[in-house]
C-alpha cells in the first residue's frame, strides 16, 4: 500500500530537474515524505478500523455487523491476516495493554484515537 501512495505522489509531482547531474529524475522516497504534509494511508486505514470496530463494540449484541464481526469462516489454504488480527494489532499501538477496555468507553476511545491522529500519523522518512 506505501509503494502504491508513493507511486502516486511520484506521478502527482512528476519529474524534478536535477542541477547537478544535468538532467531530469523522479523523487527519492526521502523527498517525497520531505514534500508531502498528509498522512500515510497504512496510519489512516488503521486508525478508521479502529474507530468503526470502537462504534460496533458498543452497539447491541444482536446487530448484524456486530455478528459479522466475530464470524468463523473455514478456510483451506494458508490463513491470511484477518480483520480482527488487524484491530488487534492497531489496538495494542495504539492503545497499549488495556485498549479493549477502552473500547466501551466512547468518549475515551475517541479521544484516544483523536490523539493518535493528531500526533503520530505525519510522515515520517524511511531509513
Amino acid at each position: 500500500m506505501n509503494v502504491f501512495e508513493r507511486k502516486v505522489y511520484r506521478i502527482i509531482s512528476g519529474p524534478v530537474y536535477d542541477d547537478e547531474k544535468e538532467n531530469w529524475r523522479i523523487l527519492t522516497n526521502k523527498e517525497i515524505y520531505a514534500s508531502v504534509k498528509k498522512p500515510i494511508i497504512i496510519k489512516t486505514i488503521r486508525l478508521n478500523r479502529l474507530c468503526w470496530f470502537g462504534h460496533v463494540q458498543r452497539r447491541e449484541e444482536n446487530i448484524i455487523p456486530k455478528r459479522v464481526l466475530y464470524i468463523n469462516l473455514g478456510t483451506t489454504s494458508r490463513p491470511r491476516n484477518r480483520w480482527q488480527d488487524e484491530v488487534r494489532e492497531g489496538g495494542r499501538i495504539v492503545g497499549g495493554d488495556g485498549w479493549h477496555e477502552k473500547v466501551h468507553y466512547g468518549e475515551e476511545w475517541k479521544k484516544l484515537l483523536r490523539a493518535v491522529r493528531n500526533h503520530r500519523i505525519q510522515h515520517t522518512p524511511m531509513e
